[in-house]
């Protein structure tokens, strides 16, 4: 609109200009050899101007027809570029869809119409269409040689860290990321995968330094980095804790201050602290984190703070907790079992009946096991109980990934992911649900006759002498099936059982080891125990 306005003003200014020249008096005397000739002063304003017109358009034409070879050229050349950046774009498409027969059709022909070294999308796309081909050694080639250029560093090493991870290339693709996060640390595939080789080879100092370079380029949010930061920080300090104590308290402890409810850190602070001697503090740790939240291996530290205390200073220290958090189910269990050791089972049995009535587990019926064996010696009792234990929901525990483990780890031994250990209740199996009821669950009832229960696929041997919580195990597994299914089974307190015995067969000790490597991969069944990262073989990658 205003250019239409300005050009409006334009013309009526030249026709005012005009209109003044024809209203001036005068004329112009143009003199040629020996002609004069008179003119009025509009027509020779207007043969000027018509003559500059002309010279300019003859300036045109003749500049047209000098440039015409170059112009002619240059149409060509974009017409080709268009045919090569159209064969681009179509190839790309065809590898989506995975039409390699296309893709290296429009590859062949963007090649024709585009020169690699301006246009690096060739390079992908000839890469793309080698790993559509199977043709792996090729798109190797390929993605290393865009190593060569700055521009397209970065997509070459994208393109290797993924084949390398798609080959089983571990070392390799772990290589590859390193660099991609040393070039450009704002790559978040790249931060991600280097977090991944540095946690797995338990170099907690060279993670922190990445979580702070991921949090300076704002690649996670303060409150992961936070979490993240005080796994690592956990992990690190529960590695140097019989090598430097005091560090190792250190690092515990700042982990606490930013995670106070974080379980493993206040296990590690309190653990360091006893190391170095000093009790009293470690206590003092685990009182104020039990009476923010109850937790079993809290508790369980708390009660063995000086290994060689009696238990009647253990049964103290457990009633302390129980007085801090009253009608607590795990409080309860601890206090339990510090009275079953001190030979209180009458008071024992009173805590524990509660639990398995309103939140029952298999700890809490494996506990009332040992307490009647050694109270009342009933086996048939026992067995009862220990029913109740192979039925009953499983404890909580550390889980990842599906892997489930007594002790906490700062990374998954099935996938490495960082921070992947939950306290909860493992996921066994997902039951069906009729009338909105899981079949198969377990449901407590306090009327079933305390007599022997055997199920054909679940026999519990019948004799278990000196049976402690430690020595039952809740793996179907371990209770063998010995009893035949055809085996007649007492179903009540007249009911009589003509089956043989069950074989006795010698409980295995259980080892005092931790169940699972912090950072190691377990090993297959008949191995002797859990085994580092699998072997690397030789890598077909030149790593730069």
């Amino acid at each position: 609109m205003i250019k239409l306005v300005l050009f409006f003003l334009l013309v009526l200014g030249l026709a005012g200009l005009f209109a003044w020249v024809a209203d001036l008096p005068g004329s112009v005397m143009v003199t040629l050899s020996d002609t004069e000739l008179e003119v009025s002063l509009l027509f020779a304003a207007v043969a000027i101007v018509a003559l500059i017109a002309a010279t300019m358009i003859a300036w045109w034409f003749i500049k047209g027809i000098i440039r015409s070879p170059e112009r002619l050229t240059r149409h060509f050349r974009s017409r080709k570029r268009d045919r090569g950046y159209q064969a681009l774009s179509t190839g790309m498409i065809a590898i989506g869809a995975g039409d390699s027969g296309l893709a290296r059709k429009m590859n062949a022909r963007a090649l024709q119409n585009l020169d690699p070294s301006t246009e690096p999308l060739l390079h992908l796309l000839d890469a793309q269409t080698s790993l559509l081909e199977g043709n792996h050694d090729k798109a190797r080639h390929k993605f290393e040689a865009m190593l060569e250029d700055p521009e397209t560093r970065p997509l070459g090493l994208h393109g290797l860290y993924l084949e390398a991870q798609k080959l089983g290339e571990t070392r390799a693709a772990r290589h590859f990321a390193e660099l991609a996060a040393k070039d450009a640390p704002q790559l978040d595939w790249a931060s991600r995968a280097a977090m991944e080789a540095r946690t797995a080879n338990a170099d907690w100092d060279g993670a922190l330094t990445l979580l702070d370079r991921q949090l300076a380029t704002k690649q996670i949010a303060k409150e992961i980095y936070e979490r993240q930061r005080a796994v690592l920080m956990t992990a690190k300090s529960m590695e140097i804790v019989d090598t430097d104590p005091a560090r190792s308290r250190s690092l515990a402890a700042e982990a606490v201050s930013m995670q106070p409810e974080f379980v493993p850190a206040v296990l590690a602070q309190a653990k360091a602290a006893i190391r170095k001697g000093d009790t009293r503090t470690a206590g003092k740790v685990l009182e104020a984190a039990w009476k923010r939240e109850p937790h079993p291996q809290i508790g369980d530290l708390y009660l063995h703070l000086r290994p060689g205390d009696p238990v009647q200073d253990r049964l103290i220290r457990a009633r302390k907790l129980e007085q801090w958090k009253p009608q607590n189910s795990v409080a309860a269990l601890v206090l339990a079992r510090a009275l079953y050791e001190a030979g209180e089972y009458d008071e024992a049995r009173q805590k524990i009946e509660p639990v398995v009535r309103t939140e029952p587990r298999e700890s809490a019926f494996l506990l009332l096991a040992d307490i009647e064996d050694e109270q009342t010696g009933d086996e048939g009792r026992v067995r009862h109980w220990l029913a109740q234990a192979v039925k009953a929901p499983r404890d909580p525990a550390w889980t990842a990934d599906g892997y489930v483990s007594e002790h906490w780890a700062p990374i998954s031994p099935v996938t490495g992911r960082l921070d992947a250990f939950e306290w909860r209740v493992p996921v066994e199996q997902v039951l069906p649900l009729v009338d909105g009821k899981p079949v198969g669950a377990f449901e407590y009832d306090a009327t079933v006759p305390v007599i022997p229960i055997i199920e054909a696929d679940r026999a519990i041997p019948e004799s278990r002498p000196n049976t402690t919580v430690e020595d039952v195990s809740l793996s179907v597994d371990e209770i063998e099936p010995d009893l035949p299914s055809e085996a007649p089974v007492s179903t009540g307190p007249d009911a009589s059982n003509d089956a043989p015995p069950l074989a006795e067969e010698p409980l295995e000790p259980v080892s005092a080891e931790p169940a699972v490597a912090p950072i190691h991969r377990p090993g297959p069944p008949d191995d002797p125990g859990p085994v580092g990262p699998p072997p690397q073989k030789d890598s077909r990658y030149r790593l730069f």
